[in-house]
């Protein structure tokens, strides 16, 4: 085993230096030449890179060289996979090799061996892809950071500054230079012979071409109209869908015509290096105008979302201006850029014809942020309205204030000679602006498409679905975004490829392709058992005996057991290795036991009542106090609905722990207790008879066990009896109750049987202090008037308590 784990490493030694040795001998003649190449390409991208003198354009291109590399490293690197683990499988099955000194069969020892020179081939090109996928990982995030490093440096690099009058002169004598330039190529190009012939020989299709420019350009408009009226005929009208569909064919038809157009003049020849490249940007450029001038029809003119206040018609076409001057601004940028990449021109030069354009657009941006604030408002009174703008209300104001700050800071940053960072910021400003109304426009037409199909129509504005719809809008506008502002797209692709490869945790790696995997499947999986269990419940289970309760149970159960196996199939199925989580899974216990006892004690009792049934959903139950009817049984608690309507939420534990009383446990049968007095002196015979009557005469009552009457005793005010009989419902227990003291009371008034209600007498001690007087005097006590009265004395709460103990002709025989 020693031998083995020594020949390993030296096979990796001879991967990791990039020899050619024992790993080359493992590898097919074309594996060996591929791998000398990427050795080569690798060791001349490290000395580009500790040079580091190379272009930009240069770097770019030895980037993607060994990007390619990479993949095919990546892709080796889990080749051969199965048959390493099968190879793996056998050697584990011949056991473990024998110690110094031991030997083995020889048919085993060369069958060890021969497995193992197998095991060792395939993993050969495995280290080999390894090693070189890393090392290609590295070279590229150095190349990354290089550029990145000359990108900053540009950036925040100061030229000179537009406002020194010594720049104007040559700056004007440059563009003066490259107009007359393009001007000369193309009179040059239209006398040569050469353009003629090609005119001649490609004439009908450049006529064709002109002609359909003429057609899309002149009646694109009116066709999109008529077809939106075609589109309407279908159905949906009022809804607005097929409005912004002929929004979209009036910007698209016009574009055509404009690509049929440029075709035609490319085709034509007449134009020269400059005139080409010039050419060449225009479908682009006017893409940018029909963009920006629909972005304004359909935010302002259309109401494109209720959170925008609508303006007046002269507000609305002054800011149509503004977002078409700004179309203009990124349109002047480009061909600035443009024009210093043919002319070569000087920074000067470049700073004194880039400036005006950051100034204006920065003024731009500013002008049509005080658009909104010149609008007088006006009194919103519907409250739900207002609710609904609130949160888009703040997004505005923070545009708002957003536009403040780059329409000031942005001039002056151009002004001291920062004209590379004043247009990183204005120009991918303006586009992130656009951008954001345009994601308010497709969210909305999207919901309205969602409202139109679902019948709800606005309503549907305000559901989960328009949320979750601006949500992945938002995800999907971040690597727009990102290019906006700088990224370049070999950045969103190595953001995306490291992506692909996923990241580890707990051992445990995570890719999107996994992840896609397991979510699928366990949607695949929850839906099925949610079919199943609803088969259960509809079809299966009523035909059978069982009860609802035990329907209820096994339904329940399968939703568990069914949710388990998915989850259980969709980590395997996706390939997650989770023995690595053993140790997490353990500390997870611990906290499980001391932190989550409740809930796991909720979980267990939840799982026994499912198994064991003491409750069942249905049942009439008594607990704590609170009596009702179970409703439903989950695996953390109980929700029971009272007699008042109300639902109460009793944890599963305190059902398994606690007293609980069943009504209707197995069956409904129950009992009714009728307690009923009547006066003293009446015939007990015949109160015994009479309900005895009444409870054989209800038809809720069960012949058997019959039932009885029960003379209680004698009570303080009344003779009590008791009327006990079995129900075959319990359910009903109060309405017979109801339907029994009914016909008692009508019995017991047709027999002239009374029923007594409790009389109290209030004896009174002294009932001279509530007149203020003695009735009784003394003889010799001088009555008459002039004598003094008696004092009146304060009637205490001892006097009424013992009031029954007064001299019984303190008031006298009437009481």
């Amino acid at each position: 085993m020693l031998r083995q784990v020594r020949l390993f490493l030296f096979l990796s030694l001879f991967c990791l230096i990039g020899l050619g040795g024992i790993a080359s001998a493992q590898l097919t003649d074309r594996q060996s030449e591929y791998y000398q190449g990427w050795v080569s390409t690798a060791d001349r991208a490290e000395s580009v890179i500790r040079a580091n003198r190379a272009s930009n354009a240069a770097l770019e291109n030895l980037r993607s060289e060994i990007n390619g590399y990479r993949e095919d490293f990546n892709k080796a690197r889990g080749a051969n996979t199965d048959r390493i683990q099968t190879l793996e499988g056998q050697l584990k099955a011949l056991g473990a090799e024998p110690a110094d000194g031991e030997t083995e069969p020889e048919d085993i020892a060369k069958l060890r061996t021969h497995l193992e020179e197998q095991l060792n081939s395939l993993r050969v090109p495995r280290i080999i892809s390894e090693e070189a996928f890393s090392r290609a990982n590295g070279l590229i995030s150095e190349i990354d950071r290089i550029i990145r490093d000359r990108q900053k440096k540009e950036m925040l690099e100061r030229g000179p500054s537009p406002f020194n009058p010594v720049y104007w002169g040559p700056a004007w004598i440059d563009v003066k230079e490259a107009t007359q330039s393009l001007i000369n190529e193309t009179v040059t190009n239209m006398r040569s012979d050469i353009v003629h012939e090609r005119i001649r020989e490609r004439g009908l299709g450049i006529f064709v071409l002109l002609a359909i420019s003429a057609v899309l350009l002149l009646f694109g408009r009116k066709w999109s109209e008529k077809g939106g009226a075609f589109l309407r005929s279908l159905g949906g009208r009022g809804s607005g869908v097929w409005t912004f569909v002929v929004s979209l064919l009036r910007i698209l038809l016009p574009w055509l015509g404009v690509l049929a157009l440029v075709t035609a003049i490319v085709q034509t020849g007449v134009l020269g290096l400059r005139g080409t490249l010039l050419i060449q940007n225009i479908p682009y450029w006017a893409a940018i105008i029909f963009y920006f001038d629909w972005i304004g029809r359909q935010v302002y003119l259309m109401g494109a979302s209720q959170n925008f206040k609508r303006l007046s018609a002269g507000r609305i076409r002054e800011l149509r201006v503004y977002i078409d001057l700004l179309a203009v601004m990124l349109i002047l940028h480009d061909l600035v850029l443009l024009f210093e990449q043919i002319e070569n021109i000087s920074d000067p030069t470049r700073a004194v014809v880039g400036f005006p354009i950051v100034l204006v657009t920065a003024l731009l941006l500013l002008r049509v942020r005080q658009i909104r604030q010149l609008e007088p408002q006006e009194e919103q009174t519907d409250s739900e309205t207002s609710r609904r703008a609130a949160g888009f209300s703040q997004l505005v104001e923070l545009l708002r204030r957003a536009l403040f700050i780059l329409g000031i800071a942005t001039p002056i940053l151009a002004a001291l000679g920062y004209i590379n960072a004043a247009e990183a910021i204005v120009f991918p400003a303006v586009k992130t602006l656009v951008l954001i109304a345009a994601l308010v426009i497709i969210r909305r037409f999207i919901t309205t498409i969602y409202g139109w199909l679902s019948g709800q129509g606005e309503a549907a504005r305000d559901s989960l679905f328009s949320v979750l719809v601006g949500f992945a809008l938002a995800i999907l506008s971040l690597p727009i975004l990102a290019l906006y502002w700088g990224a370049r797209k070999t950045d969103l692709l190595e953001a995306w490829s490291r992506l692909l490869l996923g990241f580890d945790i707990g051992g445990v790696t995570i890719s999107p392709s996994n992840f896609l995997t397991f979510v699928a499947v366990f949607a695949i999986g929850y839906t099925l058992t949610r079919l199943l269990q609803s088969g259960l419940r509809n079809s299966l289970l009523p035909k059978t005996s069982i009860d609802p309760g035990g329907q209820n149970a096994i339904v329940s159960g399968t939703g568990y057991v069914g949710i388990f196996l998915a989850a259980l199939v969709a980590i395997v199925v996706a390939g997650f290795d989770l023995s690595s989580l053993a140790i997490v899974a353990g500390a997870l216990s611990v906290g499980i036991g001391f932190g989550l006892q409740t809930i796991v004690s909720n979980f267990v009792s939840g799982i026994i009542l499912l198994v064991e049934r003491p409750i069942s959903k249905g049942d009439w139950i008594d607990v704590n106090g609170m009596m009702g009817y179970v409703r439903d049984i989950s695996v953390r608690s109980t929700r029971i609905e009272t007699f008042d309507r109300t639902d109460v939420i009793v944890p599963n534990s305190d059902l398994i722990s606690g007293v609980v009383t069943n009504y209707t446990r197995g069956n409904t049968i129950g009992r009714v207790i009728v307690p009923v007095g009547v006066a003293y002196g009446t015939d007990t015979r015949k109160v015994e008879t009479i309900l005895g009557e009444i409870a054989n005469g209800h038809p809720m009552v069960l012949a058997n066990p019959a039932p009885s009457v029960v003379f209680q005793g004698f009570g303080a005010d009344s003779l009590d009896f008791e009327i006990r009989a079995i129900l075959r419902d319990v359910n009903w227990v109060l309405s017979v109750k109801s339907d029994m003291n009914h016909e008692i009371n009508r019995r017991f008034v047709k027999e002239g049987i009374e029923i007594p209600f409790a009389q109290r007498d209030l004896w009174l001690r002294n009932p001279e202090v509530l007149t203020g007087h003695s009735e009784e005097a003394k003889p010799d006590e001088d009555l008459s008037p002039t004598a003094p009265s008696a004092k009146p004395a304060d009637l205490t709460a001892d006097d009424l308590d013992s009031a029954g103990d007064a001299d019984a002709d303190a008031d006298g025989d009437g009481r």
